[in-house]
């Protein structure tokens, strides 16, 4: 018995029901890639923020540390073992992206996810063609920082929506490649991957974050946090800030204010980052809907193709009949001519 086609909203139901069937395994999964990338940043700013308050006294002990590029150099040196850890983090997440896709085939059949290392290592054995696949989405969402590219770039993203789920399941296709095939498939099927894309956005990137959020700022999480970072807000201008606002009747910014936004923009990143597998496992599952109506498209094609028309075919019979008579015909001909030859002779 043939499956039936799947609409986004039948797609976007059961993404959600394998992704919270796995929760615990993809919250695991993810901790690295997400958690990685904040602790690497923190210990970046803690690591040049108490350079920067011990220089002075370094200068004074020190002569080398009173020249601009022994400065430099010292400022890249310590904030190094931060940047390393947010590098492989990052690069873990970015990884994920094909990784969870292609942990989809198994879990449509069980259920259930595992084996994320041999999923992983997939994905990073093709590392060229990833990283150049990311350069393309880079430069595509540099282009989208103008204005006046907005409208035109919300339509391509749309088309290019599913570059890396055909970049996991076919392994063959370049980055070019991969694109050109992600607007293959969505040509035709614009307005339901739309809607698809509507939803899970508002999902992962609204809801959940939000819902959250809230939860943490009623129990006092983020103003546990934020009251952490307070004692670091000296190092922002805030005093030469006010007097400009003050100029204008703004409202003054309060560092607590700050350290409350800070902490806020962390929460709802971290919590749109390990939402990734969902969001991944509802484009992977849309990416086989589409694949398999173009599938059935190119076999119509075919059939249709390899049919003939009666008009074809009584032209095939006509050809046939009457090229073996003009054969036969020549052979008489020839005949005919070869004995005029001999009486004449």
């Amino acid at each position: 018995m043939p499956r039936k086609n799947k609409n986004p909203f039948g797609i976007f139901t059961e993404s959600i029901g394998l992704y919270f069937s796995n929760f615990g395994k993809f919250i695991k999964y993810m901790t690295f890639p997400v958690i990685g990338q904040v602790v690497g940043l923190l210990i970046v700013f803690l690591c040049t923020y108490f350079y920067s308050k011990n220089l002075p006294i370094l200068i004074e002990k020190y002569s080398a540390f009173n020249n601009f590029n022994t400065l430099v150099l010292m400022s890249v040196i310590v904030a190094i073992p931060g940047l390393l850890i947010f590098t492989k983090a990052f690069w873990e997440y970015l990884v994920a992206y094909g990784a969870i896709n292609s942990m989809l085939d198994n879990m449509l059949k069980s259920g259930k996810v595992y084996d994320f290392n041999a999923h992983t290592e997939l994905i990073k054995r093709r590392t060229v063609s990833f990283i150049g696949l990311w350069m393309l989405f880079g430069i595509f969402s540099i282009i989208t920082l103008c204005p006046l590219f907005w409208v035109p770039a919300l339509v391509l993203a749309v088309y290019f929506v599913l570059i890396f789920q055909v970049f996991t399941y076919e392994s063959e296709l370049s980055p070019i490649g991969c694109v050109k095939k992600s607007f293959m498939l969505v040509k035709g099927r614009f307005l339901p991957t739309f809607i698809l894309m509507t939803m899970a956005g508002l999902l992962t990137w609204v809801f959940i974050p939000q819902i959250i959020n809230n939860i943490f700022n009623m129990i006092g999480i983020n103003k546990f946090f934020a009251n952490l970072i307070v004692p670091f807000m000296d190092i922002l201008p805030l005093n030469e800030i006010n007097t400009y606002f003050t100029q204008f009747r703004i409202p003054v910014i309060k560092t607590d204010d700050v350290a409350i936004l800070i902490v806020t923009t962390t929460v709802i990143q971290i919590l749109i980052q390990y939402t990734l597998p969902l969001r991944s496992l509802l484009f992977g599952m849309w990416y086989k809907e589409l694949n398999k109506f173009s599938e059935s498209k190119d076999e119509k094609k075919k059939k249709k193709s390899s049919s003939k028309r009666p008009s074809e075919k009584l032209m095939e019979e006509s050809h046939k009949k009457y090229s073996g008579a003009s054969k036969k015909l020549d052979r008489n001909i020839l005949k005919r001519a070869m004995e005029k030859d001999e009486e004449e002779e």
